[in-house]
């Protein structure tokens, strides 16, 4: 089977095409892409079946797990390709942008960083501003084992230029908060609204965490299972009880320390989940009815097969 590889232009990536037996599977064929150009290595490669000009229609990715013969029409096959850019693994993107407000928030809490702003007397730390720091080193703490011992995740690589998006997003939003939660001329809310604010917050952590397993088991070691629906705890309520638990436990940071960088932070935070919950609770729609109509196609027919069995049965006792 003969293989051409054109880039969205028309240009050939991989001159005079490539030879692959009926057995080979889109894996190998990005492998070759790889050797014979030195550059893009699989992750970095997106191969899809050209579209007609005009269309709108989304173009059909192909999967490395299947057979390049499943895509063919006959013994050719055309592949547009497109190059992802350099690709770091979700592992190091997700490390390293948690790693930032693990590392600033104490800074603000341990060192004398005010001085250099004009506040050179030393003040003693409220208990609210000690528990904050360490509701956020753990808070971080755990985004960082569940993304070595938790997630799975369905793509392994992600653009690198999503690390210093990603890093910038974190890393600023951790040095705005610490700053004005450590701050010398903060002023500590109630001690019953703190103790309300950081139970609420800590149940919403053990919350999340516990969504995260009930997502993990959806997908195999290797990230593969697709997108299937969540079920159980708070999932029978929400679609993304993950984001809407995440959501809630920076409420309950804001409520026991209650400063206007946290809020802030947890405005754009919500925004954010809310529109990736949204995105995913329509791609969930749709699986569903996908999977309804194939269960109404195999009633349907189960009924025609029980109704013939029966029609039969009634015949030959009729012929008896």
């Amino acid at each position: 089977m003969k293989v051409l590889v054109v880039s969205r232009s028309g240009r050939e990536v991989v001159r005079g095409g490539l030879e692959f037996s009926d057995a080979a599977t889109v894996a190998h064929l990005q492998e070759t892409i790889y050797r014979k150009t030195k550059k893009f290595y699989p992750s970095r490669q997106r191969l899809t079946l050209p579209v007609q000009p005009g269309s709108k229609e989304k173009p059909i990715i192909l999967s490395g797990k299947k057979s390049i013969k499943d895509y063919a029409d006959g013994n050719n096959l055309t592949v547009v390709f497109k190059d992802l850019g350099p690709q770091v693994s979700y592992r190091t993107l997700f490390f390293f942008e948690y790693l930032g407000p693990l590392l600033i928030y104490p800074i603000f809490y341990f060192f004398p960083v005010y001085q250099y702003f004009g506040y050179k007397d030393k003040h003693e730390k409220f208990p609210v501003q000690t528990y904050a720091m360490y509701y956020w080193c753990f808070h971080y703490f755990k985004r960082i084992l569940e993304t070595f011992f938790v997630h799975r995740f369905s793509h392994a690589t992600s653009p690198i230029a999503n690390v210093f998006r990603n890093c910038a997003y974190y890393w600023t939003f951790g040095a705005y908060i610490a700053y004005h939660v450590n701050h010398p001329l903060y002023t500590p809310v109630s001690d019953l609204q703190m103790k309300i604010g950081f139970a609420f917050g800590l149940l919403c952590q053990a919350s999340n965490f516990y969504c995260h397993i009930l997502l993990k088991n959806l997908r195999s070691p290797d990230g593969s299972g697709g997108y299937q629906i969540p079920r159980g705890f708070l999932f029978n309520i929400v679609t993304c009880a993950n984001y809407t638990t995440e959501i809630y436990q920076w409420l309950g940071f804001n409520i026991a320390t209650q400063t206007v960088a946290g809020y802030v932070f947890l405005v754009v935070a919500a925004s954010i989940m809310t529109d990736w919950a949204l995105g995913k609770h329509r791609r969930l729609k749709k699986v569903n009815l996908q999977l309804s109509s194939v269960l109404s196609l195999f009633r349907v027919w189960h009924v025609n097969h029980i109704d013939k069995c029966t029609y039969a049965q009634s015949s030959w006792r009729t012929s008896c």
